[in-house]
């Protein structure tokens, strides 16, 4: 069914060291759902995903992942979980057809030949099968890296942060195969920075030092942060902006390329604490929030979990 759910997760929990780096997290997703999860660097996301494809054990919490208990049924998650890392981790003087034959080898995939045939056509690969992976480009790279998590069949999609220094048009390009893939049933929960791509996702999470600030679809978690915001476009925005930070009722005020942004959470207060700056020559306009003005609020507000 396509509204069962693929991750079915609460409470998890991991620590190093005496510091807790993801608290008590609760996620589901559903089944053939692109969900975006999203945070800071540093934040936990990474730590999470490894503990839900059972990479790294979880110090508390409980739940299922594609049916099976995540905690004492790790292995058999590991199965049908394809995991991307950040990283480019391939063998760079291998060639494509080398590398995805490899990997099939590692999962134990019957009749290897075939798989490996269909992996390539699957992505667009043929013709490259067999160029060295490490005279790949960035996009290309990317290409053969889902490849090869798709090689086993899986069911679930773990992408970290998959499309970090890749050109926007392979960007483009990769997001179309996702939802490709998500419409033939196959579940994805992928990490990113990218605002663009946080908008093409179902429903997302936002995590901040290890702690699930928001989630929901976009508009919702826009809806959520209560974020009253006004675009300001003139001359010397960089003064204006350190002026405006010293308002208390000023929650940012954050430059967008040629404008500014300023944002307050009660917008009669926020107009007032503005109102003295508006005589000047700048134009002021009262915008609806986006997700990054959204994001940057979450994050200043979160308190760091490694700070003393």
């Amino acid at each position: 069914m396509m509204d069962s759910l693929a991750i079915d997760v609460r409470g998890m929990t991991k620590r190093f060291g005496g510091r807790t780096v993801v608290n008590g997290v609760d996620l589901q997703v559903k089944t053939g759902e692109v969900y975006g999860f999203l945070g800071p660097n540093g934040s936990g996301k990474t730590t999470f995903i490894r503990m839900l494809c059972g990479l790294l054990a979880a110090d508390a919490g409980e739940g299922a992942c594609l049916g099976f208990d995540v905690i004492r049924e790790s292995a058999f998650i590991k199965r049908q979980v394809g995991y991307m890392t950040q990283r480019f981790s391939f063998y760079e003087d291998l060639s494509i057809a080398e590398n995805l034959d490899f990997v099939a080898r590692m999962y134990g995939v019957s009749n290897r030949r075939t798989a490996v045939r269909e992996s390539i056509d699957r992505l667009g690969l043929g013709g490259r099968q067999k160029q060295l992976a490490g005279e790949l480009s960035g996009g290309w790279k990317q290409r053969l890296a889902l490849a090869a998590c798709l090689i086993h069949n899986p069911r679930l999609l773990l992408l970290d942060e998959p499309t970090a220094g890749v050109d926007p048009k392979a960007r483009r390009d990769f997001w179309e195969q996702i939802r490709e893939l998500a419409g033939q049933g196959l579940t994805f929960l992928i990490t990113t920075h990218y605002m663009d791509e946080a908008e093409r996702c179902d429903r997302l999470a936002y995590l901040s030092y290890g702690n699930l600030l928001t989630r929901g679809t976009v508009a919702e978690v826009i809806a959520h942060a209560h974020l009253t915001t006004w675009s300001v476009s003139g001359p010397e925005l960089h003064a204006l902006a350190r002026r405006l930070r010293e308002c208390p009722d000023v929650i940012q005020a954050v430059a967008f390329g040629a404008r500014l942004h300023v944002s307050g959470s009660d917008a009669q207060r926020l107009e007032q604490a503005i109102a003295p700056f508006r005589t000047g020559s700048h134009v002021w306009q009262n915008i609806s929030p986006g997700l990054e003005d959204v994001f940057i609020h979450l994050m200043g507000n979160a308190k760091d979990n490694f700070s003393e």
